[in-house]
């Protein structure tokens, strides 16, 4: 276990922002997560449980206690003819498991490559993209309660799944649990979704495999989105939003090129991003703090910016987009 008091979490948040927690800890396995959920000091101060920072803004330093964990492990709990259940530890990097998952041939979660983050956060977070939810493939999570040290495993259903949302991120129930491993059901067979973005364009002509899909998704991804390293960022700041179909309607008399997806008989979901570029935001910068002129769903860190800088220029695209859509952007990144 590591403690370390007035600690720099310059490596634990990718905006590359450094600020100091009052207190970090660091923990291998659920015995040490349990001696610390049993110390009252720690737990008689703010504190906040993160996996590698990449969907979080720490506004300034941070008075209490900021917990990780580093719980790994990958084992096959049960297999059948067309599926296989997998446990993995919640520290583990995410894009890691993916991988690993890849070549053992298990299907379901290959259009997730290079999504920043932990698996735990995975369960958090119900991470997404190209047309395939975490959500669809996590059959447990296994958790604590903060304020008992009690164990417990939440079902697929339990845990409330849906747009980037957990219960874990329910008001009630924010910073109640912290997941230790989380069960993903997997294909021995799989079914491949390539109907959004370029995936399919990029296929043509190649064998479609887990492999290649996988490829597939990094090229794209790497394309438009910038290498933490290099700019700081934590991915996509916004959320696509769901508006009314009557909204729908009424912006596409004016704008016949907006793009939709359905989501029920009267809602469909707009891209942020695309109503961000039709603002002319790409490139728009406020401080160190810029929108990546390549993906405007991504806000990045030229270098110097601070927090104030990010959060400035949010707001301002915020504004901007209800201004000219009358659609309310919300934003993924969790500000702290």
């Amino acid at each position: 276990m590591k403690i370390a008091e007035n600690y720099s979490l310059l490596k634990h948040n990718t905006f590359g922002l450094d600020v100091k927690t009052r207190w970090f800890v660091e923990y291998e396995n659920e015995t040490e997560l349990q001696k610390i959920l049993s110390d009252e000091y720690l737990f008689s101060l703010p504190f906040i449980h993160i996996g590698q920072g990449s969907n979080l803004l720490f506004l300034a330093d941070y008075p209490g206690v900021v917990i990780h964990s580093l719980i790994r492990g990958i084992t096959v709990i049960r297999e059948d003819e067309n599926h296989v259940w997998i446990k993995a530890g919640a520290g583990i990097v995410w894009d890691d498991f993916v991988a690993h998952c890849v070549v053992q041939g298990w299907g379901g979660i290959e259009n997730l490559s290079l999504i920043p983050g932990e698996v735990g956060a995975s369960a958090v977070q119900n991470i997404g993209a190209y047309g395939v939810e975490v959500c669809d493939a996590i059959e447990e999570v296994h958790i604590y309660k903060v304020e008992t040290g009690e164990k417990q495993i939440l079902t697929n259903k339990d845990c409330r799944f849906s747009y980037r949302h957990s219960i874990f991120k329910e008001d009630k129930y924010k910073g109640k649990f912290f997941v230790t491993h989380v069960v993903y059901k997997l294909s021995k067979h799989p079914v491949y979704n390539l109907e959004y973005g370029n995936l399919k364009e990029l296929l043509v002509g190649k064998n479609i495999n887990l492999q290649t899909v996988r490829k597939a998704v990094i090229v794209i991804r790497e394309t438009k989105l910038p290498d933490p390293k290099e700019f700081g960022n934590a991915g996509s700041f916004f959320m696509n939003p769901y508006i009314s179909i009557v909204l729908y309607e009424e912006l596409r008399k004016k704008y016949p090129d907006i793009p939709f997806y359905p989501v029920n008989e009267k809602v469909v979901k707009i891209p942020a991003a695309w109503l961000i570029d039709r603002c002319g935001l790409k490139g728009k910068s406020i401080g160190g703090a810029a929108i990546h002129e390549k993906q405007a769903l991504v806000i990045i860190n030229k270098g110097k910016a601070t927090a104030d800088h990010i959060v400035s220029l949010a707001s301002f695209v915020c504004e901007t987009v209800k201004e000219k859509f009358n659609i309310e952007l919300q934003r993924e990144v969790l500000f702290i």
